[in-house]
This record gives C-alpha cells, sequence and structure tokens, in this order.
C-alpha cells in the first residue's frame, strides 16, 4: 500500500464520446496528413500507398475475412489556367469554401505545396475553419437523405 500511497489519485473518468466538432477536425486533419504524405512522395519521387482493412464474407464458407488493401488518395492540387499550382481544400466529396466565394488557394511554386498544407492543418486543429466543414458535413449528410 506504501507504493500506491506515491501516486497522485483522481476521480477522473475517460470520457465515452467526442463533440462532433472535435470529431471533424481530426478527420479533416487526417485527411490532411495524407494530403501532405502524397505530397512529399511525388516531390521525392516515390509512392504514398496507405492500407486499409476490407470486410468481405467468403462465399464458400460464409465466413467474414478482413483482406489488407491499398487507400487510393486522389491529390487535392492541380494546374490552373493561368499555369500556377493551385489547390482545393475537401471534407468528403465537397470543397471548403476558405473566404466567400472562394474555395481554392493559389500556390507560389510546387515547394510550396508542403509548407501550405501544413498551415491550413494547423488552422484545422486550431479551430479556425470548425464553421466552414460544418457547413460542407451538413451538405455531405443532405447527400444521404433523399
Amino acid at each position: 500500500m506504501a507504493t500506491l500511497a506515491t501516486l497522485k489519485l483522481s476521480t477522473a473518468v475517460k470520457p465515452t464520446h467526442m463533440p462532433a466538432v472535435q470529431v471533424r477536425r481530426n478527420k479533416m486533419s487526417r485527411r490532411l496528413w495524407e494530403q501532405i504524405e502524397l505530397a512529399r512522395a511525388q516531390q521525392s519521387g516515390t509512392e504514398f500507398a496507405p492500407v486499409k482493412f476490407r470486410s468481405y464474407q467468403d462465399k464458400e464458407t460464409g465466413l467474414r475475412r478482413q483482406v489488407e488493401t491499398t487507400k487510393r488518395v486522389k491529390q487535392w492540387w492541380f494546374t490552373a489556367e493561368n499555369g500556377k499550382p493551385t489547390m482545393n481544400v475537401r471534407y468528403g466529396a465537397r470543397l471548403i469554401e476558405l473566404a466567400k466565394g472562394k474555395s481554392s488557394i493559389e500556390i507560389g511554386g510546387i515547394d510550396q505545396l508542403v509548407p501550405t498544407l501544413e498551415l491550413i492543418k494547423q488552422a484545422v486543429e486550431a479551430g479556425e475553419l470548425d464553421a466552414q466543414i460544418e457547413v460542407a458535413a451538413i451538405k455531405l449528410r443532405e447527400g444521404f437523405h433523399k
């Protein structure tokens, strides 16, 4: 019992759920991390292929199995009409409007892509894009209720 007396005990309880805004931030942060890794891989000439697990039912035995497959990550950046690299920020399939009527970010050069993505990720984690993410999430949900 003398060993336990050296610890600082508390009555804290692990929360059972996260607020919706935090779940959205985490989802957006994960997608931005994927974009950062994809950009780094393209700049270094390697391939970025994250894996995910897919479940399927075996037709012969009827058992559910999990298979590890590569996840397809679509890049958010493209070359605009003026020849400059430009990127959109997406939440699911929806574009996020960063300012009134503006959803694209013009990048100075392709070497500025990773720092720009990291800056956006910091803004998401700080909660600066919560309102825009919520609007995109609502529009995304409306697509499922026909």
